[in-house]
């Protein structure tokens, strides 16, 4: 049986040593070195990206495509470090008929595997948050599962601080009412990480997402009605 890639210590470590190093000048000596380790990722992220194929329809076509750019943004931020130190991407859905995304962070002492609805556009928000006002239990049928507190929890992501516009903070669902974003994270151990039995606990992972994103992809293309 072939060996399934594995998430390198080697790959941890330059990240740690990026992090004390976060500049263009050491970043230049060590691209190779950098190389290296990206191209070990994105031959993980393909193969987690094989497997996730296996149950859902995707988008994205390859590993290396789903990769996050090392350089960061630094035009708005006050932290002009110029590298990201973790590695990281994002699995898109394919059609409008499945929303939600799933998101991988592989960084030292940070690691985990994430989904959802980072930033939903009003009109998707206001869907939602109707949906949860007229009838709460099959999203707190889903939330409440045994599968889903043991993977992720709780359900996670900003919250208004009292009522959204147009909905009561009395009404009965508020704690739900007041996400402004939905999202499922399931963190990891360095250790977990750098296990041989990583990829298949990430899709598991991935796997466990799919009541909720079935639940909010039947809500996001149908209207008002159900239709």
């Amino acid at each position: 049986m072939q060996k399934q890639p594995q998430i390198s210590a080697s790959g941890l470590r330059f990240l740690n040593t990026l992090k004390k190093n976060n500049n263009r000048d050491w970043f230049q000596l060590h691209k190779e070195e950098f190389q290296l380790e990206q191209e070990k990722m994105a031959i993980f992220a393909e193969t987690l990206l094989l497997a996730l194929s296996r149950h859902d329809q995707l988008e994205t076509r390859s590993g290396k495509e789903s990769l996050h750019r090392i350089y960061r943004d630094t035009r708005f931020s006050q932290d002009k470090t110029p590298y990201k130190t973790n590695w990281s991407g994002r699995f898109k859905r394919a059609t409008k008929y499945r929303r939600g995304g799933y998101y991988y962070n592989i960084e030292p002492g940070n690691s985990f595997i994430a989904g959802g609805f980072w930033g939903p556009v009003p009109a998707d928000l206001k869907r939602i948050r109707e949906d949860i006002a007229f009838d709460d239990q099959p999203l707190r049928k889903i939330i409440n599962s045994k599968t889903f507190k043991a993977s992720f929890g709780a359900l996670k992501g900003e919250q208004v601080k009292t009522a959204p516009k147009g909905f009561d903070s009395n009404h009965e669902a508020i704690d739900l009412l007041r996400y402004k974003q939905f999202l499922l994270i399931r963190p990891f151990t360095d250790e977990e990480v750098l296990s041989t039995g990583f990829l298949k606990e990430a899709d598991l992972t991935f796997r466990h997402m799919r009541p909720f994103f079935d639940y909010m992809s039947e809500l996001l293309s149908s209207d008002a009605n159900g239709e």
